[in-house]
């Protein structure tokens, strides 16, 4: 039985092509085929098929098997396309404010009754600048706690971002984050509502905030949490039903 890694069938297909690689070479020659190619074959020495056996790992090396890895010498693997890519799990992440605004017209009840005085008014009639620093404190609250507000101490639970949002669906996201708030007793949240050239749902914000008896103090984000593009607001502590 032969020692060749090869079957016969293989075999005689490498004599063939072994063939017709050395017909760069002088046949005139007495020498035939021990002579060297008359013209250059870009071929890898046995050098390097030997490092390349070796490090696949394989002691036996063979003419036969030479002869071969010349053959392929630069022959690439065709990328099997029919392969599946692994696709990424998404991430569980907060509703935007697309949902919280229409959650708020499906599910009403307090959402309603805070968005329900609001007024966009009131609200445009005092402009605030895009890199303003909004702040705004009701007057019983202590400055201790405001400046752990302005520091960003007070930890924020829950938050919506608004810059891409109509007027309509920011007012809507707003009161419906404030209202989860109040029912899940979250004293602190977050709303990024962007700068933009003419700042006008920071100005919004800013406004509709100042309405609203449940808002205790608000004021623009330290820039770990958004800057001037966001602001954090405390709210007042729900009442027990001792109290």
């Amino acid at each position: 039985m032969s020692n060749s890694l090869f079957s016969k069938e293989m075999q005689d297909q490498l004599k063939e092509l072994k063939g017709q690689l050395s017909k760069g070479r002088d046949t005139n020659s007495p020498e035939g085929e021990n002579q060297k190619p008359t013209e250059p074959v870009s071929l890898p020495t046995q050098k390097q098929v030997k490092k390349t056996v070796k490090r696949m790992d394989s002691e036996h090396i063979d003419d036969d098997k030479v002869l071969f890895m010349q053959a392929m010498h630069g022959v690439e693997m065709l990328e099997d396309k029919n392969v599946r890519s692994p696709t990424n799990t998404a991430k569980a992440s907060k509703p935007d404010a697309t949902t919280l605004s229409k959650r708020a017209a499906a599910q009403g009840s307090d959402s309603i009754d805070l968005g329900a005085g609001l007024s966009d008014m009131q609200a445009l009639l005092n402009p605030v600048a895009a890199e303003a620093q909004l702040s705004y404190k009701q007057p019983t609250l202590q400055n201790k706690v405001f400046d752990q507000l302005k520091k960003g101490k007070l930890r924020w639970y829950d938050a919506v971002d608004i810059h891409d949002c109509t007027i309509e669906e920011a007012r809507e996201a707003m009161t419906q984050l404030l209202s989860q708030a109040k029912q899940n007793n979250e004293t602190v949240v977050k709303i990024v509502h962007g700068k933009g050239s003419e700042a006008i749902l920071k100005t919004c914000v800013n406004g509709w905030l100042r309405q609203l008896p449940e808002v205790l103090a608000f004021c623009s984000a330290p820039p770990k949490d958004g800057g001037n593009g966001a602001v954090l607001v405390l709210l007042k502590k729900p009442k027990s039903d001792s109290e």
